[in-house]
């Protein structure tokens, strides 16, 4: 019966710390906001999954391109904005958007908050 009870207690206690590390910190700073979505975001166009999918349908775009991306209390980006570009290829646009707007962000902000992120990313 001990043996339960502790197995029990040990179970609550991983639950609860796992719970504790899962949760996104919240970021009230615009500066500190800017930066984060600038390294995520350099994060997401190194990843494997973004080069691969890139390279396998695009592998002959090259080019800069300026963008604003909007990110929501949640986490989640609300809009992706192309500012301007060299790269005319717009089926790459499309995916850059529509990558973009799947990604959620390991932070979140205030309630009612919204940023804006001017990025530049050269391929």
């Amino acid at each position: 019966m001990q043996f339960f009870k502790n197995t029990i207690c040990m179970i609550l206690f991983f639950l609860s710390c796992n719970e504790a590390f899962s949760q996104r910190p919240v970021l009230t700073d615009e500066e500190i906001v800017s930066e984060t979505v600038t390294k995520e975001i350099d994060q997401v166009f190194q990843s494997d999954d973004f080069l691969k999918k890139k390279n396998k349908k695009f592998a002959d775009v090259t080019g800069k391109m300026v963008i604003d991306i909007s990110v929501i209390q949640s986490g989640k980006v609300a809009t992706f904005f192309k500012v301007e570009s060299d790269i005319k290829n717009i089926d790459f646009i499309d995916f850059m958007s529509e990558y973009i707007l799947e990604h959620k962000f390991k932070f979140k902000l205030q309630k009612k908050q919204r940023y804006k992120i001017r990025y530049s990313v050269t391929f």
